[in-house]
């Protein structure tokens, strides 16, 4: 569903068209809900067979190696596989994700925690008490607290009044964005990050930077946040991942700004962990205090219940419990004031979309923005919206929408994000896109830059032309001699194949060539940590990290790979097939992703015959010939 461009004139009409997005928003969320649900279902009534684990939500067998004191009185407990020889397999854990630990094949629930840290060999996760048992489950679970504050938010909005609900209007297409002229100046910014940032402190309403891959998105937005910082503003800064929060943080940091991190130091990168708001509160010599009157109260209740009836005097349990709710309360509110004292002296707070509103009940920032803000549904930008008097949201709408898991819910419009829709709504009145980007050779860049950015984007002079051979200890070759190169498979009866218990798919004579090539590239003088290998299909990743023995080489899904880089990329395209199907590479934002990841090689393997079939395949694979680049497989065997 998309709203347009209203008039005063339509009246009752505008409301009503108003109220129906929110109210779709609101049935999206439920959708989703209910499809995490089903999904998670389905995962537990598989047995230990391994296909539990396929997905990578689940580990099973699993046991508890090593267990520590964490933040905030939990533990933090070190699980790994029963028989250590094994290690984990390739899985969907990450810093941040919550987790469900249960006795492995049983329905009951052990606790609910999230994941701190993790490895090849141990997932470490932050529980609330000690697990029981010798043998677990772990499961990802949906966050149903997140999804709860999104709907609290849009069902008032209908009611929001004074700054809110003007913005409620911007964003609603109802009323149209103002801005106002800015002069900013800096040096350090090339033209179109000068103009990005001083649109959006032109802007009274609503502001979008448009990065594509390489331009320096982050960047630019740390500028903003400072430009507006050095005018006196307070500004919210968000994200949709915990990755993605730290990642703007740090930046932050090191350009000096005062800014505070606020969720669970469980979720924050470790190198990030001073700055967040639990780490700043305890390091205040007033909390020595407050831990000294939670001792006294603990101590009242623990005295109170040895009382009896034959321990005169009469009413001292009584007065012990109250003195001990008294302490406890005044712990609470001298706690209360060192929060209050620190949240009032940054400049910026930092967080998740999904931040708790209540902890800051009462403050108004003069900015929220959010950053990759394509890659989060609509409803959950609505969260820090509601704190702010203006919105900049930066991202980049060619690339992958927001994760859906409801079919149905995203058929009908939830993966479209705010930044997208506004983009469709107001297009170039309040977006600037970013033009010169910083990553790869001018080669890998073209064709996506024509396809997807209109011609727009230059490469800097320090990436235009720089190649593998190159870096220090890399020998010059063919192979390190080109930027692109492109190995048609077609021909050759390279099939592909659907890996058992799952729609995923999978191509083994593939496979094998990519892991020649990897072995080609090192023996080049390439180190294996400078080398990804994406594809669209996680059984192929989960194929070829069964035959890599290179060690340090990244193999995941493009997907999961969005937002990274390496010096070399190789993707595997997977689908060869006589109808010429080609699934997840349909969505041609999917692989923009994919061409952008490589700085300064990039490697298709791919059969022309299925490709071909698609409009978008058949220019890349003209783009493939017009610059050299195509070659045969029968020439790599």
């Amino acid at each position: 569903m998309r709203l347009r461009k209203s008039t005063s004139s339509l009246g009752g009409k505008v409301s009503n068209l108003m109220q129906s997005h929110l109210d779709q928003l609101i049935d999206w969320i439920d959708q989703e809900s209910a499809a995490q649900a089903k999904q998670l279902a389905e995962r537990r009534q598989r047995s230990g067979d391994g296909g539990a684990e396929r997905t990578g939500d689940t580990l099973l067998d699993m046991a508890v190696a090593d267990m520590r004191p964490g933040l905030a009185g939990t533990t933090i407990t070190s699980f790994v596989k029963r028989n250590r020889d094994i290690g984990l397999p390739p899985n969907r854990f990450r810093v941040g994700t919550p987790v469900m630990a249960t006795g492995n094949g049983a329905d009951v629930e052990i606790a609910r925690g999230v994941v701190v840290g993790r490895d090849s060999q141990t997932l470490k996760v932050s529980l609330p008490f000690v697990p029981e048992g010798t043998r677990y489950r772990l499961d990802v679970q949906p966050d149903e607290i997140t999804r709860k504050r999104q709907k609290e938010v849009l069902a008032g909005l209908p009611e929001a009044a004074g700054r809110l609900g003007h913005l409620k209007e911007v964003l609603l297409g109802s009323r149209p964005p103002e801005s106002t002229g800015v002069t900013y100046e800096n040096a350090k910014l090339n033209s179109s990050q000068l103009a990005a940032v001083q649109q959006c402190l032109s802007a009274k309403d609503i502001s979008i930077i448009h990065g594509p891959p390489g331009t320096g998105k982050t960047t630019t937005v740390v500028e903003l946040i400072k430009a507006s910082v050095e005018r006196g503003g307070k500004i919210l800064a968000t994200a949709p991942s915990n990755t993605a929060v730290d990642n703007l943080l740090e930046k932050l940091v090191s350009a000096g700004v005062n800014a505070v991190r606020l969720g669970h130091p469980a979720r924050v990168d470790r190198s990030l962990v001073q700055h967040t708001l639990d780490a700043r509160v305890s390091r205040d010599e007033t909390m020595e205090i407050v831990k000294d009157m939670r001792r006294e109260s603990e101590q009242c209740f623990r005295k109170a219940g040895r009382y009896t009836r034959s321990q005169p005097p009469r009413g001292a349990k009584q007065d012990m419990y109250k003195e001990g709710k008294r302490l406890r309360q005044d712990a609470r509110l001298l706690e209360k004031t060192v929060v209050d004292w620190v949240l009032d002296r940054a400049d910026v707070i930092c967080a998740t979309n999904s931040i708790n509103i209540h902890l800051l009940t009462g403050r108004r920032f003069d900015l929220a923005v959010i950053d990759e803000a394509c890659q989060c549904t609509e409803p959950s930008c609505w969260v820090p919206l509601q704190l702010a008097d203006k919105l900049v949201l930066a991202g980049d709408h060619c690339q992958l929408p927001p994760t859906v898991v409801s079919a149905r819910a995203a058929k009908q419009g939830f993966t479209v994000s705010l930044l997208e829709r506004l983009v469709d709504l107001y297009g170039d009145q309040i977006t600037t896109r970013l033009a010169t980007q910083y990553r790869m050779h001018t080669q890998i860049m073209q064709f996506s830059s024509d396809h997807f950015y209109e011609s727009g984007l230059t490469a800097d002079e320090s990436v235009a032309d720089h190649l593998l051979h190159d870096l220090q200890d890399v020998s010059t070759a063919t192979l390190t001699s080109t930027a692109v190169q492109f190995i048609d498979t077609a021909g050759a009866d390279w099939d592909e194949e659907r890996e058992e218990g799952s729609e995923s798919r999978f191509n083994p004579s593939e496979a094998q060539l990519v892991l020649k090539k990897v072995k080609a590239l090192v023996e080049c003088g390439v180190t294996p940590s400078s080398i990804a290998v994406i594809t669209p299909y996680a059984a192929q990743a989960r194929y070829i990290r069964s035959l890599n023995e290179f060690h340090g080489i990244e193999i995941d899904t493009v997907d999961g790979f969005q937002g990274r880089e390496k010096e070399v990329v190789i993707i595997s395209c997977v689908r060869c097939n006589r109808d010429g199907e080609i699934g997840f590479l349909g969505d041609t934002r999917r692989m923009n992703v994919a061409l952008t990841r490589a700085r300064r090689k990039l490697i298709v393997i791919g059969d022309s015959a299925t490709l071909g079939n698609n409009e978008f395949y058949s220019q890349l694979l003209r783009y493939f010939e017009q610059i050299d680049a195509y070659s045969s497989v029968w020439t790599e065997t």
